[in-house]
C-alpha cells in the first residue's frame, strides 16, 4: 500500500467504496469470530509490532522530518513522535486489550413476560466503524485493536503529518489478523492522504460505514459533526479544569496541578485552567504557579492573579475558551465552588474537570453539580484515559449524551440486540 498524496476523483470514490463493501464482508465474519480467534489475532499483532520496531521509526523518522519542515508546533511534533518506549508501550496496549473480556455476546438484561416469552438483551458488535484521526500514529495500533475486539471492522484515515508511520504500524495488525486466519480487511487504512477521502467515509460509503469517531483537533471535529450523514461520536475539545478550593491541602495542589498542566500538554486530557478560591491566594497561589513556570508553563491571569503573581501575562477573554495543548495556563480567582461550577458550566467543554480540597462534601457537590464526562476529587485530569481507568486501549473520550460518554473502549464499541425465546406464543 502506497501512501498518495493525491488520487483522482473517480478513482478515489471507486477505491473507497470497495473499501466500504469489504470492511462490510469482514464485518459479517467478524460478528461470529470467537473470543480465542479475535486474541490470538491481537497478540500476534503485539509481537509483529515489536518485532518491526525499526521499520516503524524508519517510516516515523520519514514523518518527523515532514513535520519539522512544515514547522508543527511542539505539541504536534510531540504527539507525532515515536521512540522505542512508546513503540513497545503501543504493542502492551494491543496485548492489554487482547487481556481483557470480549464485550461481545453479555447478556445485559433478562425477564419474562406473564405470556411466557423470555427476552434478553445481548451486546453486539456495530458493525463498520470509521476512524479519522490526525498526528498520532499510535491511534492507528489503539483503534484497530479495539475494533478487532469488539467485533467491529475499521476504516482508519490517519492524518497526512503520520502517514508513513500509521502505514507501517497497520501492516503489522494485519500480519497478526491473517495470523489468526480473520479477514485482512477487518483493518483497512486510507491509503492516501486526499482530503477527498475524508469526505467519501462522511457520506457513508454506500451505508456502509455504522459509524463514524473522529479523533483530533477542532477543525477535524467540526468538519466531522457538519458533514457526516452517518452518526458521530466525538468530542469537540478538551477545555479541562482544576479548581484549588480554600480547603485544599498546599502540597497535594502543587502536586495535582504540575501534573495535570505540565505531565504531557498535548492530551485533551491536559488541564487548561487553574480555578483558585480567594481566600487562599496569599497561602497557596505562588507555590503553585512557581512550580509550573520553573516547568516552563506561561501564566496567563485575570486582574487579581496578575497582581497576587506580577509575571503572569493578562487572560483574554478568549483565554478562558481555549484549549492550548501547549505549556499555557489560564489562571482564574473564584469565590466558592458555586462561582467554580458555574464558571465550568459556561466556559468548559464537558471532557474532565477535577476539585482539590479535603472537604468531602464540597467535594460531591461538584462532582453532582457538574455534567462533564469526567469528574474527579483530589486527582490529576491526566487520569482521563481509558488505560488509566482500566478499560484498556480507547479510542478518545466521548463528550455527547448519547450512546457513550468519557473513554471509549470495547464495551463502549458495541450496541445491543434482543434476544426473544417462545414455545408457540402467539400475539392475540
Amino acid at each position: 500500500m502506497n501512501v498518495q498524496a493525491k488520487g483522482s476523483a473517480p478513482t478515489l470514490e471507486a477505491q473507497m467504496l470497495a473499501m466500504g463493501a469489504a470492511s462490510r464482508e469482514a464485518a459479517a465474519a467478524l460478528r461470529e469470530a470467537s473470543t480465542a480467534s479475535k486474541n490470538k489475532a491481537l497478540l500476534a499483532a503485539t509481537d509483529a509490532i515489536a518485532s518491526h520496531e525499526k521499520q516503524i521509526l524508519a517510516a516515523n523518522e520519514q514523518d518527523m522530518a515532514a513535520g519539522a519542515a512544515r514547522k508543527l508546533t511542539p505539541a504536534l511534533m510531540d504527539r507525532l513522535k515515536l521512540d522505542a518506549n512508546r513503540i513497545a508501550a503501543m504493542a502492551n496496549g494491543v496485548a492489554e486489550v487482547a487481556a481483557l473480556p470480549d464485550p461481545v455476546g453479555r447478556e445485559l438484561a433478562r425477564w419474562s413476560r406473564p405470556n411466557g416469552l423470555n427476552i434478553a438483551r445481548i451486546a453486539t458488535p456495530i458493525g463498520v466503524l470509521g476512524i479519522i484521526y490526525e498526528s498520532r500514529p499510535n491511534v492507528t495500533a489503539d483503534a484497530g485493536a479495539l475494533c478487532l475486539k469488539s467485533g467491529n471492522a475499521a476504516i482508519l484515515r490517519g492524518g497526512s503529518e503520520s502517514a508513513h508511520s500509521s502505514h507501517a504500524i497497520h501492516a503489522a495488525l494485519v500480519e497478526g489478523i491473517m495470523a489468526a486466519g480473520l479477514p485482512a480487511n477487518a483493518i483497512q487504512l486510507v491509503p492516501t492522504t486526499d482530503r477527498a477521502a475524508v469526505g467519501h467515509m462522511l457520506a457513508g460509503l454506500n451505508g456502509a460505514i455504522d459509524l463514524i469517531v473522529p479523533r483530533g483537533g477542532k477543525s477535524l471535529v467540526a468538519r466531522v459533526q457538519e458533514e457526516a450523514r452517518v452518526p458521530v461520536l466525538a468530542h469537540l475539545e478538551g477545555i479541562c479544569h482544576t479548581y484549588v478550593h480554600g480547603k485544599a491541602d498546599l502540597a497535594m495542589a502543587r502536586s495535582i496541578v504540575l501534573n495535570a498542566k505540565m505531565r504531557r500538554t498535548g492530551v485533551c486530557g491536559a488541564t487548561e485552567t487553574l480555578l483558585i478560591d480567594r481566600n487562599i491566594l496569599s497561602s497557596h497561589l505562588k507555590p503553585i504557579l512557581d512550580d509550573l513556570v520553573k516547568a516552563g508553563c506561561e501564566i496567563r491571569g485575570d486582574d487579581e492573579i496578575r497582581k497576587a503573581y506580577p509575571s503572569a501575562k493578562p487572560a483574554s477573554e478568549e483565554d478562558w475558551r481555549t484549549e492550548y495543548l501547549d505549556a499555557i495556563i489560564a489562571v482564574k480567582t473564584v469565590t466558592n465552588v458555586e462561582e467554580a461550577i458555574r464558571y465550568i458550566e459556561s466556559h468548559g467543554s464537558q471532557h474532565t474537570d477535577s476539585i482539590v480540597t479535603d472537604d468531602a462534601k464540597t467535594a460531591e457537590r461538584f462532582m453532582s453539580a457538574l455534567d462533564s464526562a469526567i469528574v474527579m476529587h483530589n486527582a490529576s485530569t491526566q487520569f482521563a484515559d481509558g488505560g488509566e481507568f482500566g478499560m484498556g486501549a480507547e479510542i478518545g473520550i466521548g463528550t455527547g449524551k448519547l450512546h457513550a460518554r468519557g473513554p471509549v473502549g470495547v464495551e463502549q464499541l458495541t450496541t445491543f440486540k434482543y434476544v426473544v425465546r417462545g414455545t408457540g406464543q402467539t400475539r392475540p
